[in-house]
């Protein structure tokens, strides 16, 4: 096996460290070829699709990505912001920022954002840290609640990296963080405000990400931990239990997933003559296409046509300072017992 050559920083002595924060992905551009990239390197994932891999690919090639990124590419379309896709949009203001939020409580860390399929990727944000002296990375999945087919191939990736590694760096990883504080605040504090400008809903929707009901019954413990998120939020923001509802969206393919249908959920609630309804989605820490299009359109466009009267989206945690400083606070946790602080110029002449 042949390993890449070691950078000459990341040879000096004690090393820097860094903190390689990790999102899911999204097309390089709203066009039909930059989707197809994209949803091929995606949907190829054995974490993400659990079949049979001859059996996969032929599905994925002959009947998927002739037809489905042209028409992934048009709701893209539909949420494209002036600087980009919203995932990496917000996604890079939360690195900047959370570099901003530990240089100010005195850590001197190199932080960067890479992206699970697509750009920037993982390897190549691993090489630039390397690149920079690190030695100790703290791996920072954007995914609060576990999940095989999301944090574990965070950890596909880096290990993929590492086999290629000569000097390997020290690794950490945040598995999960469904149930932190200053998460839950941030969550809480999102709906306060929003319901402060728009007054409360009849019923608020917690909609989450879902996933093949065969995962949780294999072990994978994303559902529990997403009840646990939403009874925490509940219980901040003292609902009654006839006062909100958790859901699961994005099915895809034909396989049973996670119950209720968020889709299911707001035709029912609007057939039901339920007057308003506000929809958040704890488990997307960043505003994308399944938040912004998925819900905010096409969940507003079901509710409305069953019935409903008044719908309302609450965005997502993005760069909310609240959200940032919670951030930060689970991050320096995480760097505990790792030599981050910076080091004065007195005290450096000092040791000197």
């Amino acid at each position: 096996m042949r390993f890449r050559p070691e950078p000459e920083a990341a040879q000096a002595a004690g090393g820097r460290t860094g903190v390689l924060v990790c999102n899911l992905g999204t097309p390089d551009a709203a066009t039909p070829a930059a989707t197809r990239k994209y949803l091929a390197e995606f949907l190829s994932d054995h974490r993400v699709v659990e079949i049979p891999p001859a059996l996969w690919k032929l599905i994925l090639y002959a009947f998927i990505l002739p037809t489905r990124p042209r028409q992934s590419a048009e709701k893209y379309r539909s949420v494209w912001l002036p600087e980009g896709s919203p995932l990496m949009v917000y996604s890079r203001r939360q690195a900047t920022m959370l570099r901003g939020y530990l240089g100010e409580r005195g850590h001197s860390v190199s932080v960067r954002l890479a992206m699970r399929y697509g750009n920037p990727s993982i390897a190549s944000q691993l090489d630039a840290l390397r690149a920079e002296g690190c030695t100790r990375i703290l791996v920072v999945p954007l995914y609060p609640q576990y999940s095989g087919t999301t944090t574990a191939s965070v950890v596909d990736a880096v290990v993929q990296w590492a086999g290629k590694a000569r000097h390997v760096p020290e690794f950490r990883f945040i598995n999960r963080y469904h149930d932190d504080p200053g998460y839950i605040g941030a969550l809480a504090r999102s709906v306060q405000q929003h319901w402060q400008a728009q007054g409360r809903p009849d019923k608020l929707v917690m909609s989450f990400h879902g996933v093949p009901e065969r995962t949780r019954q294999l072990g994978d413990p994303y559902h529990d931990e997403c009840q646990a998120t939403a009874r925490l939020l509940a219980q901040r923001l003292a609902l009654k239990a006839d006062e909100w509802v958790i859901t699961f969206q994005s099915r895809f393919g034909k396989a049973k997933w996670l119950e209720p249908a968020t889709a299911t959920v707001l035709e029912q609630l609007g057939r039901q003559g339920v007057p308003r309804v506000d929809v958040i989605c704890p488990g997307f820490p960043a505003d994308c296409l399944e938040t912004l299009e998925e819900i905010a359109m096409e969940g507003r466009d079901s509710f409305k046509a069953a019935g409903g009267k008044e719908f309302h989206y609450i965005a997502a945690l993005n760069d909310s300072p609240v959200w940032m400083a919670a951030l930060a606070d689970l991050v320096q946790q995480h760097l505990q017992g790792w030599p981050t602080r910076a080091v004065s110029e007195d005290t450096a002449a000092h040791q000197a």
